[in-house]
């Protein structure tokens, strides 16, 4: 449990990932209808496809070359000012990568600082391998709960007996609100803590929604 006897709730995330961003809005919600607290962690989309970039298509290739900067920053934010500063820092980078399609570049992590009330010249870490090993030690821990055939969000919750139960997702748009977040977190948990359980999926038919965030 957390100081504060709520059930911490791990969440793992990569700024550039939309899906990630819609199921963090959702984990949000379910903040408010459930007795639980989020506590944020980077992860990184570089790191993941570093061994396997000439399989990915060549558009998903070109984003990735944006894929450090933001990863950079919010790991010097949490080294310098605290795990508290994760949060603050993903939402309004999030806000404006994928709600307001600034685009992911140095004037607009700069501008999500201000906006966290983080200090300016944490923009500098975008470029500099300073706290890499942070990420990469941060990317790990959550891959290392799921396996390597999955992406960012990764998701950490203490089970019945005390041991974590962890899974990809969910993927979903638009991110459910009130009790139809509550029941969908409710509905994960007793999937994901079904000894031998490991996939539900079909195929995406939407883009990430984000009008109702």
């Amino acid at each position: 449990m957390s100081d504060n006897g709520r059930t911490p709730v791990d969440f793992w995330f990569d700024p550039l990932c939309p899906w990630a961003w819609m199921t963090s809005r959702w984990m949000l919600e379910v903040e408010k209808v459930r007795d639980v607290e989020v506590r944020w962690h980077v992860m990184s989309l570089a790191v993941l496809n570093e061994d396997r970039m000439d399989e990915l298509p060549e558009q998903y290739r070109e984003g990735l070359k944006d894929a450090w900067a933001p990863v950079r920053v919010v790991a010097a934010a949490r080294e310098l000012h605290g795990d508290e500063a994760v949060g603050p820092l993903y939402t309004a980078l999030g806000t404006r990568f994928h709600n307001e399609d600034r685009g992911t570049g140095r004037d607009t992590i700069a501008d999500a600082l201000k906006d966290a009330g983080l200090p300016a010249e944490l923009i500098d870490y975008a470029d500099r391998d300073t706290y890499d090993a942070e990420v990469r030690a941060s990317h790990q821990e959550g891959i290392d709960k799921v396996g390597q055939e999955v992406g960012t969000p990764v998701i950490a919750v203490p089970g019945a007996d005390g041991e974590q139960i962890a899974f990809f997702g969910p993927v979903v748009t638009p991110a459910p609100q009130g009790e139809a977040a509550a029941r969908l977190w409710d509905g994960t948990l007793l999937v994901a803590a079904t000894p031998g359980f490991f996939e539900i999926k079909r195929t995406r038919t939407a883009d990430p929604d984000f009008s109702n965030l």
